[in-house]
């Protein structure tokens, strides 16, 4: 009896971690768009700090994300126990706001701004100005990028909440918790190495003037001095589409009127029915993203 009672136990256990696997898959999925411009954002605010201060201060966010999770996952928690549909509002909130960061990093590209490049003469200025506090300058940029991860890391819950919609209790909790410590890892982790890319490469460089194998570490530190601005890039670029078909996913999903109009573009052409759904996804974010930025630009107008 008590050898089929821990059979059964073991079973039980099988099947939640089977279930619990299945919907991690899903929603890192779902997760991805917000992940990548996490990661872009993320390496981009440690511009402007001192090489060696790079990996503390990567630290201290992490540590800030990990405080901003602690904060956030039960809160969702409590919030589809009690006002589960509170979860979807906050989805398509979640969902409107990817859109519009993405549609802000588009026309940020396209529309008249100040110039990138001043911007990083100005962050060179500071670090050669002697009067300039840098340690409350690092102080700043770490509350600076915890607060924005507390708002990216709060569409990242909400979305994972939203695809375990139907779940029990435990498993939320096991995949929202499990999820949460794994995305922080991975994407401070990144970042600390997408930093120091530079720096190995240079390191590599000025091995290769003595001891052996001076060949592969001058062409290994030239390749990591060369790649670093341009995984920079690609990130970026990656992150903003990746924001566009998950946020304009949500929506689609979420709002009946536009589910129906997504279904009706994918049946056009039974063939290519995935790809007309992530384009009709894209579409969707693109033009909600749009909206929302000429309006608020508009609004901020009317106010001044």
């Amino acid at each position: 009896m008590a050898g089929a009672n821990l059979l059964a136990l073991i079973d039980d256990i099988a099947t939640l971690l089977d279930d619990v696997a299945m919907m991690s898959k899903m929603a890192a999925k779902k997760t991805a768009g917000v992940l990548g411009d996490d990661l872009a954002l993320n390496a981009n605010q440690v511009q402007g700090v001192k090489p060696d201060r790079e990996i503390p201060v990567v630290w201290a966010v992490a540590k800030g994300s990990f405080i901003n999770k602690l904060i956030l996952v039960p809160a969702a928690l409590l919030i589809s126990a009690f006002v589960p549909v509170l979860i979807t509002v906050l989805l398509v909130l979640g969902g409107l706001y990817l859109c519009f960061e993405g549609a802000e990093k588009v026309l940020h590209r396209f529309l008249p701004h100040a110039d990138s490049a001043e911007e990083a003469d100005e962050r060179l200025n500071n670090l050669a100005d002697a009067s300039i506090d840098l340690v409350q300058m690092e102080k700043d940029k770490i509350k600076g990028a915890i607060r924005t991860d507390f708002i990216l890391s709060a569409e990242i819950v909400v979305i994972t909440l939203g695809s375990l919609q139907g779940a029990d209790l435990t498993t939320q909790i096991l995949v929202l918790s499990g999820l949460s410590i794994a995305f922080t890892i991975g994407v401070y982790g990144l970042v600390a190495g997408i930093v120091k890319m530079d720096d190995l490469g240079l390191y590599l460089l000025r091995k290769s003037l003595t001891g052996g194998y001076n060949s592969a570490q001058r062409i290994g530190g030239r390749f990591l001095l060369t790649a670093a601005p341009i995984l920079m890039k690609v990130l970026s670029f990656v992150g903003t589409i990746a924001m566009f078909l998950v946020g304009g996913g949500i929506l689609t999903h979420s709002i009946p009127f536009l589910h129906h109009l997504a279904e009706s573009v994918t049946q056009l052409i039974p063939q290519i029915a995935l790809i007309l759904s992530i384009a009709a996804d894209g579409i969707a974010g693109l033009i909600a993203g749009t909206i929302i930025a000429f309006a608020l630009a508009i609004f901020n107008k009317v106010r001044q």
